[in-house]
């Protein structure tokens, strides 16, 4: 019988699906990432609408800080609660009641020093730290979600959809 696959194999098959591009700049956002948020719990959502990684102390999504987003075009850095971030150039986008984002074009905006100060402010803010001398956990979330959005149905109609199926691994790293 075949092994099952870490949660790190299953993770580098769903960048694969990616083009080079893409799955490249996400590489380099995770390690990126992996830096600033020594001892995070990195929740790895795989669904239709993209692929989420969030990051946070523990393995609950409630508690979650930031998360990449990767679409098939770009990839996208999420503020949680960025809405009560303070942004005076406004680098966040989105007009939501919780949740900011900025695409990382370039992608070194992770190293910009306004972008560190955001992602300083929501690790400051946050319900609850993440401890950096935690050892890093990486927990998969495989949803194939039955309630879709109006046009993500439309697009899949010729698909058929699968039944919701949902898988999760954790692995300490």
């Amino acid at each position: 019988m075949p092994r099952a696959a870490t949660p790190s194999q299953q993770l580098s098959r769903f960048l694969a699906k990616y083009t080079p591009k893409i799955a490249a700049q996400a590489r380099r956002a995770l390690a990126k990432m992996r830096k600033l948020l020594p001892g995070s719990t990195e929740m790895v959502y795989d669904n239709y609408n993209g692929l989420v990684i969030g990051f946070g102390p523990t393995e609950k999504p409630s508690l979650a800080i930031l998360s990449i987003l990767l679409m098939p075009d770009h990839i996208t850095l999420c503020f949680l609660k960025g809405a009560s971030l303070p942004d005076p150039k406004r680098r966040l986008k989105g007009s939501g009641n919780l949740v900011r984002h900025i695409r990382l074009v370039p992608p070194t905006v992770l190293d910009d020093p306004e972008i560190l100060d955001l992602i300083n402010a929501a690790l400051y803010r946050a319900k609850a730290p993440i401890n950096p001398k935690a050892r890093r956990q990486l927990i998969l979330n495989r949803r194939n979600f039955l309630r879709l959005s109006p046009s993500l149905t439309i697009a899949l109609a010729a698909e058929k959809p699968p039944i919701s199926t949902f898988l999760t691994a954790t692995v300490v790293l």
